[in-house]
């Protein structure tokens, strides 16, 4: 291969298509890695937005209900993580309420562990994807330097059979290398930046989960302190 250092030969598409076959496969898992990057952060966008403002509109119409077993009715089968968390309070509440004599202090605990429970699972689901944030975060710049270890590596083995240390015989190669890192860093950096914005955004909503939980539990203890009075 004719090894030149004009500026077309060192544009990213001919630094591609001048690298070797292991170089190219490394460039080509990195940008898929990047594809993947930015759609997972576009969606999480969308999720995070879309469930923050549901979880708005949902405590608010709760705090104004008169009837719970109504509410309950009109959202027993919704998929927004704040309504599970209510669905699993409400129904341990009538699991532990069934039948005659109630164990308050039991019951309490009881609600407490479903609904803690409940919040731990719509957690886990909501930031499924962020290990893969994670994990491309963590070892695409390696994947990069890999390929940059290697490019150098292929340079100066050209430099052992040319006999000649000039930058013309070098520069290809090395470009070559670097170009795999920076694509490394192009795709580990919008990775690593979405990860930790998103596991804010998760801990908020975790956050507001666990105090809708614990006003709700606040409510249940208040109904069994009612009724033991009865």
């Amino acid at each position: 291969m004719m090894l030149n250092t004009d500026a077309a030969s060192m544009s990213p598409i001919a630094l591609f298509l001048q690298a070797d076959i292991v170089v190219k496969g490394i460039m080509i898992g990195l940008l898929l890695a990047s594809v993947w990057t930015w759609a997972i952060i576009i969606g999480f966008v969308a999720k995070l937005s879309g469930i923050r403002r549901k979880v708005g509109t949902f405590e608010k119409a709760f705090w104004k209900a008169d009837d719970i077993d109504a509410f309950y009715k009109e959202h027993v089968d919704s998929k927004l993580p704040i309504a599970r968390v209510f669905v699993a309070g409400v129904a341990e509440w009538r699991r532990s309420t069934v039948g005659g004599q109630v164990d308050r202090g039991a019951t309490r605990e009881r609600l407490a562990t479903a609904m803690g429970a409940s919040v731990a699972n719509e957690i886990d689901i909501l930031s499924d994807r962020l290990n893969i944030l994670a994990t491309i975060g963590s070892v695409a710049p390696f994947v990069g330097l890999f390929g940059t270890v290697w490019g150098i590596m292929r340079s100066f083995t050209g430099i052992a059979q040319a006999q000649n240390t000039s930058l013309a015989v070098v520069a290809p190669g090395i470009a070559e290398a670097l170009f795999a890192t920076a694509i490394g860093l192009f795709a580990a950096i919008p990775a690593v930046i979405a990860y930790n914005r998103f596991s804010h955004g998760i801990n908020r909503v975790e956050a507001r989960l666990n105090r809708f939980a614990d006003g709700f539990h606040a409510t249940l203890s208040r109904q069994l302190e009612s009724e033991g009075r009865r």
